[in-house]
Formats: C-alpha cells, structure tokens, sequence
C-alpha cells in the first residue's frame, strides 16, 4: 500500500504536539486525548509510520490537528511572522553594506561550494552523531577533510550505521559523477526561475504559482509538501504555512534563501524581505527567521568586503533578538569562540537542543551552521566540514556553510579541486531545463538578476 510520506493527519500530529510545546501553546490536553485513542507518536526517521492508521484515528488526528492551530502562544510578540512586526523587533535592522556588487566568478564559487557541502552531507544525512563521528573515524577522515567513502570501513560498522538509502550510490567518494540532484540545489533553481519571470518584487503567490509550474510534487518535503498539498486543495498564502503543517519551523526556507542573498550584494534587507516573501509560502516565526537570517548573511558576503564574523552579525540583525532562533545562533558563535575543538561545541549544541528539536529542525541547524562559520574563520573546508560532522541535516547545513564560504573565497580557483573536480561542472536536476547545467551557466544566470530592477 502506498504510504505517502509527510502528508497523512496520523503521521502529522505527533510533530504538531511538539512544535505546539515548543512555540508556546499548551498541548497537553489534546495530547492526552490522541493517546487515550491508541494514537502513535510521530514516525521516529521517516515521513510516514509503517501501517496506515483506521479510519477513525485519521479524522481525529484531522480534527485534533486544527485544534492545535486555534491555541494561544506567548511567544507571539516574542516571534512574529508579519515582516513589519518583525521589522519592529528588530532594533539594528539593517542599511546597506558594503558595495553593492558581486561578480559571476564568486557567484560560481557560491554553487560551487553550496553544490560540494551537499554533497559531502549527503550520505550522512539521518544518520545519529555517533555514527557519523564512527564512520570518518574508521578511514581516518576524522577531523573531516574530504568526502565520506565505504572504502576501509568495517562491515559491522556499516552492518549498524549504513549510509543513506538514497544518496550513498551518488556521494560516496568513490562513486561521485558530477553533482546529484537534491532538494538543496533543487530550490535555488526554482527561485533563480521565480527571479527570471517575476523580478525581485515577486509576491509570495507568484512562488506559489511558480512551484506548481516547475516543482515536481515528489521532489518536495516536510513544510513544502503539506504546503503544496494545501496549494492543491484550494488554499493561499500565508494560510498555506500554517494549514496543518507541524514543520512550518523547521529548516525547509533556510535552504531556499541562497538566491535571495546572491543577488541583494551589500543589501541585507533587501535580501531579508525577499526571502520573507518566499519563507512564509511554508513557514512561520522561526523558520522564517532562519531564511532571513541566511540570506541576510550570504547578501553581506556576496560583495567581498567583509569576514566571515561581520557576515553572521549582520544575519543576526533581521532576526527578532527574543527569538529562539537569535538566542541559538548567539549561543552557537559564543561556543565557538570559546573552544579550541569544534567537537567539543559540538557536543554542547546537542547536549542544549537535540531533546527538544528534531533533526531538521531551523534552530539547532542555524546555530550549528553559525558556530561551524565562526570556529573555521570562515575558511571553505574547514566550515563545510564543521557544519556537516555537527550532525543533524547534514547536507543542508554543509550546503549553506559552503556557499557562504564559497562567496568569501571569491573565485572557483580559491576553493581545493579535491571539492570541485568531483563535480564535473555538471548538476542533475528534475527542475525545468536545467538537467546537466553547469555551474558556471548558473553564476552567470544568477550574476544576470543581481542587476535588475
């Protein structure tokens, strides 16, 4: 029986009970009614439990679901979705920085480096800390400096922690033939689209309509799925973010954010309320910060007039500062100041939030992204390796450290071949017409919307 993934009611309300705990409602009550039914908790590593549930836990899990989504929460004022509001929060939002300019060889560097941090993510992704940590130690890639491979690892080992289904045959060191799709390169693509047909003064329904123009269904998950699920059914934004949707916090907008800095160079604002635009489509309070954030900071980076720790500061200023999301990424970058080795920051960003967040979640994947940044100096490798052996969503987090430090570095040239060479120039996508394109098509594609109004 087909069991579709991050869509049914029985599978959504276990990660709704607990975005409800922790965006301030109070779900205990209707949490004692789900278990009093037989409901099961949330799929523990997947989007969807094993067995379909009966037809009466799927209507209460529905009604349980819009139960939730009319609570009080008292972080409202703390967090807000509305950009005016969040504008007001923010006491240093910021002016231009910076010249307002960038160049098509440190755009290439920027996929280029979104393209290997992926990559090097990829067949990790899921897997708990330990095992990744494990998996390097074993071929003695540990600090990690390069790509994962198979080649020298115990069977036992990879008998407990085998590598992700669906990436090891792509990204593994031996087998890389070029950059495999993925939903972190995907969704560049679609806002470079977005840009071409709309302009930057794009409105949130004009993604909307992009997505269903462009965006295969199955190539989307978490927050975008039940968002495009709600598209489908009648609904419009910002209403599509919140209809029941537990992973509106999670880290889905960050990774949509790249484009909205590459072409806003020095104008962190303007690359803040593009990505807003486009965040509230599926998200709401703090993954809509972590969006901000990210393209706030990648705008700062774009021009090549400032370090690395300039560049996260100025993320943190389109970020309401009572924020769990400000509060995570401040704690991330003092952890790296603090420590001369990054495990040990590591170590204490799980021990602060891996009980209380999931592993995709927006604020332990911001503050892990922030402190890799920080405690590498924003050097390419060391950012990239940071952010991915910190666990969590390892491709995500490798893919927003590399292309900030792919912009920093300033040219293809400056970042190792060891990275590059893999790559082929050569990026698979299911995205329109861009199967096998480039890297450098796309720098200059990208360089193209920087200059329009």
């Amino acid at each position: 029986m087909l069991r579709l993934t991050w869509v049914q009611p029985e599978d959504l309300i276990g990660h709704e009970l607990r975005q409800a705990a922790q965006d301030g409602r109070e779900p205990k009550a209707v949490a004692a009614r789900w278990r009093a039914a037989g409901g099961p908790d949330a799929p523990a590593t997947a989007g969807a439990s094993p067995t379909p549930a009966s037809r009466y836990l799927r209507r209460l899990a529905a009604d349980l679901l819009d139960e939730l989504a009319d609570l009080p929460s008292h972080l409202t004022d703390d967090e807000p979705t509305d950009l005016e509001r969040i504008k007001a929060a923010c006491p240093d939002w910021p002016g231009p920085v910076g010249t307002p300019a960038t160049t098509p060889h440190r755009l290439e560097a920027a996929w280029l480096g979104r393209a290997a941090g992926c990559l090097l993510g990829k067949p990790v992704e899921k897997l708990p800390l330990d095992a990744i940590r494990r998996l390097a130690r074993s071929t003695g890639n540990w600090p990690l400096t390069t790509y994962f491979t198979a080649r020298g690892v115990p069977a036992e080992l990879l008998e407990r922690h085998p590598w992700n289904r669906r990436s090891a045959a792509t990204s593994l060191a031996e087998n890389i033939d070029g950059m495999p799709e993925d939903d972190d390169l995907n969704y560049p693509l679609i806002n470079l689209v977005l840009l071409q047909r709309h302009g930057r003064t794009f409105t949130t329904t004009d993604v909307a309509r992009t997505w269903l123009d462009e965006l295969p269904a199955g190539r989307t998950f978490t927050a975008e799925r039940v968002a495009y699920r709600n598209l489908l059914t009648g609904l419009e934004p910002p209403h599509t973010a919140r209809h029941r949707n537990p992973f509106r916090e999670w880290i889905g907008a960050l990774i949509r954010a790249d484009v909205h800095g590459w072409t806003n160079p020095g104008d962190p604002a303007a690359a803040a309320e593009q990505a807003h635009r486009d965040a509230t489509l599926t998200h709401t309070a703090n993954g809509v910060f972590a969006a901000m954030f990210t393209a706030a900071t990648i705008a700062a980076a774009a021009t090549g007039d400032h370090d690395v720790h300039t560049c996260v500061r100025t993320g943190l200023t389109v970020v309401p500062p009572r924020s769990r999301l400000a509060r995570a990424v401040r704690e991330g970058v003092r952890l790296a100041h603090e420590h001369e080795d990054f495990d040990t920051v590591v170590d204490a960003l799980h021990a602060t939030h891996a009980a209380t967040y999931h592993w995709v979640h927006a604020v332990p994947n911001t503050a892990l992204i922030a402190a890799a940044l920080t405690h590498a100096n924003g050097d390419f490798t060391g950012s990239v390796c940071r952010a991915v052996s910190g666990g969590w969503d390892t491709d995500s987090g490798g893919a927003t450290a590399g292309s900030i430090t792919g912009l920093l570095a300033g040219h293809p040239a400056a970042l190792p071949d060891r990275w590059t060479a893999p790559l082929k120039n050569r990026l698979a996508t299911s995205v329109g017409d861009f199967d096998g394109i480039g890297f450098d098509t796309l720098a200059h594609l990208t360089h193209r919307e920087t200059r329009r109004p």
